[in-house]
């Protein structure tokens, strides 16, 4: 049976670009930006790296389908560079790699980035793609916010909320996240809001308007992996490790007729389920002491916090309207800002979450420090649409916890 692989890797170093309108930097730069922060904070040189997986989504917008342009970047040292794709998980899928390679033993140190530069194509949203003649004769008319939106009409449905109290629970997680962002130099978007301000945003798909929705971006982030004994051989002795980490990815049965009632995401359950098992996480609500979500919508993010067991079902509304998930209260939620304040350069997300929280257990994460010393921290990643999609779950914490 399977024993996963809490506490067998640390994390040596991580690195973040600013995320943004970058227009003055390529996607390479964006890469070496984060690379630099995290090969400084390592304490290594590039010779030590065995090994390195880049994700990214759009790869014909961007840098194309190998690893080739990340070793060329940061002129790795001939060594096997593997990119990877799994949509809004892309960026987490890329630290799954390397943490298996090191504990399999395959690896002594290796290297995950994330990266994606989406202002320059033009689009006020995600590029436009394919996957096949066959999907595009069947998906033609979906659209992100829409089918979002109809994730909030079936989560009033299904538990009975009524709708302006959905609507000021949502508004309620623009106006935390915005407010967190202020802090934090390297988000996009540093400008607090008002709940008057996002209640009378224009509509997007109702009842998603402005301020529910997250922008795209041009970002980077970059985490290298070590052993724990290895990290302690290079002289650290604050080490953060990785709990746990868990993906689970959609099957076709959510469009089967077979029960899914459309108001939440089956595939954070059941990743949710193994990645505390994994981690000896018995009580999210009380152990976790912060976390990040996929909040590429407000609502997203509403109903993660009940689908990853921390708000009970149908009340995740109550929690944040509470104040349950701010900043200062029991368990922040995107304290750094979120995709809400950063955008969503897809391949770097899921690393820029596993950023702020080794920053956070650290107590390196300046203005927005947490005061109450964090043990674990998760993120959490949602690819794909509510009835079709992948989850990926990372729980990182102190070594000794």
């Amino acid at each position: 049976m399977a024993k996963g692989i809490r506490d067998k890797v640390a994390i040596l170093g991580m690195g973040c670009a600013k995320f943004g309108e970058r227009w003055d930097k390529d996607e390479d730069q964006l890469m070496v930006e984060a690379y630099q922060e995290a090969l400084a904070d390592a304490g290594i040189e590039p010779s030590q790296i065995d090994a390195a997986w880049l994700g990214a989504a759009f790869d014909a917008q961007n840098i194309g389908p190998s690893g080739i342009p990340l070793a060329m970047a940061l002129r790795l040292p001939d060594i096997g560079v593997t990119k990877v794709e799994n949509y809004c998980a892309s960026g987490t899928e890329s630290f799954r790699g390397a943490v298996y390679a090191v504990a399999s033993g395959a690896c002594d140190i290796a290297l995950a980035m994330g990266a994606e530069k989406l202002k320059d194509t033009g689009y006020g949203g995600l590029p436009v793609r394919t996957r096949g003649t066959t999907h595009d004769m069947v998906g033609i008319t979906g659209s992100a916010p829409g089918n979002f939106a109809q994730l909030a009409s079936a989560y009033r449905g299904v538990h009975g909320v009524g709708k302006d109290d959905l609507k000021r629970a949502m508004a309620h997680v623009s106006v935390k996240s915005h407010a967190n962002g202020a802090k934090n130099p390297k988000a996009h978007l540093q400008k607090a809001v008002t709940m008057e301000q996002v209640l009378n945003a224009p509509m997007i798909a109702e009842p998603l308007g402005l301020f529910d929705c997250c922008g795209v971006s041009d970002g980077a982030a970059c985490a290298i992996v070590t052993t724990p004994e290895i990290a302690r051989s290079l002289g650290k002795t604050d080490i953060v490790t990785v709990k746990a980490l868990q993906l689970a990815t959609s099957n076709g049965w959510e469009m089967q007729g077979s029960g899914w009632n459309g108001s939440y995401f089956h595939t954070t359950r059941v990743a949710a389920t193994k990645a505390y098992d994994e981690a000896g996480i018995t009580d999210p609500r009380s152990q976790l002491s912060l976390i990040e979500v996929h909040d590429c919508f407000s609502v997203t993010e509403l109903v993660t916090m009940e689908d990853l067991h921390i708000s009970k079902e149908g009340q995740g509304w109550r929690d944040i309207l509470d104040g349950f998930f701010d900043a200062d209260g029991e368990l922040p939620c995107q304290i750094d800002g979120g995709l809400k304040c950063f955008g969503h350069p897809i391949g770097a997300s899921g690393l820029r979450m596993i950023y702020e929280n080794y920053l956070q257990i650290l107590g390196r994460a300046g203005e927005r420090q947490r005061q109450d010393s964090p043990v674990f921290a998760l993120s959490h990643n949602l690819g794909g649409m509510p009835n079709q999609n992948v989850s990926s779950i990372a729980i990182i914490g102190r070594a000794d916890a």
